[in-house]
């Protein structure tokens, strides 16, 4: 069963009764997941932007945007413009994929993983993971890989507190750790 499917015939029916929410569109739903990484040697290194670019496309399924500077910063040697990182927002099919993968796949793949971190929400529901290492992702070799890069996991929820986002992506199946 996909994720979409449980989260349409166990989930939300649940959150709706756990939440004591009088109608169905109440519930939080997942709206997208961005995924974005910043790469500081892509001002002196083409070649890095470009292999970030390829990984972040096989892990999500989707071309990455590159992400260019918007002021110059000359203690960092960046000029307005150069590229520094590139992103991805999913939606509809390609986030549940993505997010199935994450939680069933990826996350019990990092060392030493003890649950992710229960306090990463912004205060209006959505949460953000900050990933150390690709190599947590089954679709990267470490053969191809040319540095350990992290990147950003951001998940933008339809929830109005951080109590309905943990409940989501609780249900969701996200190892919280007790804190």
């Amino acid at each position: 069963m996909s994720l979409k499917q449980r989260y349409r015939e166990t989930i939300q029916p649940k959150l709706l009764k756990d939440l004591s929410l009088s109608n169905i569109h109440q519930v939080p739903k997942v709206l997208k997941v961005n995924v974005n990484r910043g790469l500081g040697e892509a001002a002196s290194n083409a070649k890095s932007l470009e292999a970030s670019l390829a990984e972040i496309a096989n892990i999500t399924g989707q071309k990455a945007l590159v992400t260019r500077a918007k002021k110059a910063i000359a203690g960092f040697k960046i000029r307005e413009g150069m590229p520094i990182g590139c992103a991805v927002t999913l939606r509809g099919e390609r986030m549940y994929a993505f997010l199935e993968r994450l939680v069933n796949l990826a996350l019990p793949r990092i060392r030493d993983f003890r649950g992710v971190s229960p306090k990463s929400f912004d205060g209006r529901g959505n949460y953000t993971l900050g990933v150390r290492e690709q190599l947590i992702f089954p679709e990267i070799s470490f053969d191809k890989i040319d540095a350990i890069r992290g990147m950003d996991i951001t998940i933008v929820t339809s929830a109005r507190n951080d109590e309905e986002g943990r409940a989501l992506l609780r249900e969701i199946g996200f190892p919280f750790r007790n804190n």
